[in-house]
């Protein structure tokens, strides 16, 4: 795509079911446990994009045999065919030399591929972008040593070596998620193969739903080998349920929601017709908190937007971001502490810096279907996890909604 895009506003209402690729927390929980089974598995509605295919590379790099078919039914899908080894990977080098990896900003990855690497023997470097460098990964390389593992970072951060020495059955390990729930996620799926008994804790460490979602996938996963389907993702979908709601006149749906899901943020949808006056991203929302708080200008009443914490420290520094940014189109924002408030009012045009950061590109993006002048810079970087996204929007109804933009 061009470095910048300026979108057009809807001239007219839209009828529009589109189709959304499948979830990346699904798919790349479930890429390591159909690494660690014993037989083949087969993953349909899989999501193929930056996150997943640093995944799928770190796990080749491993010795998991990975192929790949198109998906016929969405072009950002893959179904992927994985050859399980039961939890054999390959080993890493002397501790002069170790086995590179790299994780890119893929959060999940630089997690799951960390406890991972501890199943092997050997050493194994991760290391990532500049971000991904100073994001926090301390709580988890703290409970890997708790189980006996050797953990080099002397701040730790990635870049790391990870000394991998064979399951350990029976080792427990404590892991607090006030920063990051996939440290827990990582140990807990990892455990699978490695014997390990993890106990979580911090805030709302029995209700953390993306722990819940890791807990379910593992008891859903087919133990054996076989296949298992990814549900689209509800944090990609979010953008158009939020042009739905933005749109009045228009219906926009998504293909193939799910009745029940996990996903906390199959949440959307409901909590965007009520809009309460308060939402948190603790108990209320995941990623799609990003999405309300960019459509609150919108709303009759102000919006508060609490528990704001976690997006510090995600792909940019996500709280300031978004305060800078919607600020620059005339909203009226406030930031206190963790908190964002914000109070009704019109908006203007503004060029959109969306710091790398794939969610700043599509929630800016909504805007543009009704403000004049919104140029997003970068839009480049939704192929973290929605390649497609731009396709989507400009794709005629019903399968897009016909949005016009220009280079």
């Amino acid at each position: 795509m061009p470095p910048a895009v300026e979108l057009f506003p809807l001239s007219g209402p839209v009828r529009a079911q589109v189709t959304i690729p499948g979830s990346k927390s699904i798919t790349n929980r479930a890429l390591l446990l159909a690494a660690l089974s014993p037989n083949p598995v087969t993953l349909r509605g899989a999501l193929w994009s930056d996150d997943t295919e640093i995944m799928t590379g770190c796990l080749e790099k491993l010795g998991i045999f990975i192929s790949l078919t198109v998906d016929p039914l969405e072009s950002g899908n893959r179904t992927i065919h994985v050859a399980g080894r039961g939890g054999v990977i390959a080993p890493g080098g002397p501790a002069a030399k170790p086995l590179e990896l790299f994780v890119g900003n893929a959060g999940t990855a630089a997690r799951f591929i960390a406890a991972l690497v501890c199943l092997g023997e050997g050493s194994y470097r991760l290391s990532g972008t500049p971000r991904m460098h100073e994001r926090p990964q301390g709580a988890l390389f703290a409970a890997l040593r708790d189980l006996g593992y050797s953990v080099s970072s002397p701040n730790d951060r990635l870049p790391a070596v990870i000394s991998g020495s064979g399951p350990r059955p029976g080792a427990t390990c404590r892991v607090r998620i006030e920063e990051s729930s996939q440290f827990a996620s990582a140990l807990i799926l990892a455990a699978t193969r490695g014997g390990w008994q993890v106990t979580v804790e911090g805030e709302n460490a029995e209700e953390s739903p993306y722990v819940q979602l890791t807990a379910e996938i593992v008891r859903a996963f087919p133990a054996q080998g076989g296949e298992f389907s990814v549900e689209p993702d509800a944090s990609s979908a979010s953008y158009f349920w939020g042009a739905d709601w933005l749109l009045r006149s228009s219906e926009i749906s998504v293909a193939g929601w799910m009745a029940a899901s996990s996903q906390i943020d199959a949440r959307f949808p409901g909590l965007i017709r009520a809009f309460p006056n308060t939402i948190s991203r603790q108990h209320d929302l995941g990623d799609s908190i990003m999405t309300a708080i960019v459509l609150a200008p919108f709303a009759n009443s102000e919006k508060t937007f609490v528990d704001l914490g976690r997006l510090r420290v995600q792909e940019c520094e996500r709280v300031q971001a978004l305060y800078t940014e919607l600020a620059k189109c005339g909203a009226r924002i406030r930031e206190e502490g963790d908190t964002l408030r914000v109070t009704p009012g019109p908006l203007h045009g503004a060029e959109i810096d969306t710091y790398d950061d794939h969610r700043m590109a599509m929630c800016f993006a909504m805007l543009g279907l009704v403000v004049p002048g919104i140029r997003i810079r970068n839009p480049e970087c939704v192929k973290k996890t929605f390649p497609n996204f731009f396709e989507k929007l400009a794709e005629a109804p019903p399968r897009g909604l016909g949005v016009k933009y220009k280079d």
